[in-house]
């Protein structure tokens, strides 16, 4: 059996990750993971430098000579199918807007112009990864979703992400939903988190992490905003997860980490509405992520 290999990228709104995958047995290259921490709002010049750095790390360590493919998750809004950037207002790649992705891509790394790539949502490709890592779920309706920079969410049945139909949502986005007097994104979300302590306490704050630090140390208010984001996520959810008759939902993204704090307010909500429903914390983000980008290129 010949095997072929691609790179696969999940990108964040502060993060690149990359690794290079065994398209035959759907595996991530042993010691080709590499990641970096970065301002996605820099020029895209220098983000595009690092993204290079990062990938051509990836390749390197991987001793694979033969790379036929790269796969990226990336956060939307986005052209998924033409590479094109439209992420504006979200404290994210401002200077990306109207980019082409896949044309920076291939010229940054020096790749002729019709080398495959494509680029699929990030929480479509989180879901698909999971989906993979758990045959059992296969057989079943999963709603995954993402927290971070973002609200990502993907609706997969049997094993197929499904964007369209009176089921799910429009595009199967649930970011955008209108939700109290903004939208969801607005409430569960970095952002939304470090919104509602400044509105309680007065306190801005840089990034999440700083506010789990406080939470974890104690801070009551800190708590409380991870304890409301919980009920949150379960309000923007329920009615998609009944609709979708979903039997299990899988929550990703940097914010899960922090499962600690709101799992237990999120799971509260869900059986409070009378919903029996599996729900579960991944603990492998990042590889589910590169699977289920590279998933699409084999598709």
């Amino acid at each position: 059996m010949n095997t072929s290999h691609a790179i696969g990228l999940d990108i964040g709104g502060t993060h690149i990750t990359a690794a290079v995958v065994n398209k035959t047995e759907m595996k991530v290259l042993d010691y080709s993971l590499c990641k970096e921490s970065f301002d996605s709002n820099m020029p895209a010049d220098k983000v595009m430098k690092i993204w290079k750095k990062v990938i051509c790390t990836a390749i390197e360590n991987s001793k694979v000579k033969d790379i036929t493919g790269i796969a990226v998750c990336m956060p939307g809004p986005f052209d998924y199918k033409n590479g094109i950037c439209w992420i504006k207002g979200q404290s994210k790649y401002e200077h990306f807007y109207g980019l082409n992705i896949r044309e920076l891509l291939l010229e940054t790394l020096g790749f002729p112009a019709d080398f495959p790539v494509l680029f699929e949502n990030d929480a479509v490709c989180f879901g698909k990864g999971e989906v993979f890592k758990l045959q059992e779920n296969l057989s079943k309706k999963v709603m995954a979703v993402t927290l971070g920079t973002g609200l990502g969410a993907c609706f997969i049945d049997k094993g197929v992400s499904i964007s369209s139909g009176n089921s799910v949502p429009a595009d199967g986005e649930i970011y955008n939903l209108p939700y109290k007097d903004k939208m969801a994104e607005d409430y569960v979300s970095v952002r939304g988190l470090l919104s509602h302590y400044k509105s309680l306490t007065g306190t801005e704050l840089n990034n999440g992490l700083e506010l789990y630090g406080l939470a974890k140390d104690g801070d009551q208010q800190a708590i409380l905003v991870f304890e409301r984001m919980g009920e949150d996520l379960a309000a923007v959810t329920i009615p998609w997860i009944k609709s979708f008759a979903a039997d299990h939902i899988i929550i990703g993204g940097k914010i899960a980490n922090a499962s600690d704090l709101f799992l237990s307010s999120f799971n509260k909500t869900i059986q409070e509405s009378g919903l029996n429903i599996e729900v579960s914390i991944s603990n492998d983000n990042e590889i589910a992520a590169l699977l289920g980008a590279v998933s699409f290129l084999c598709d």
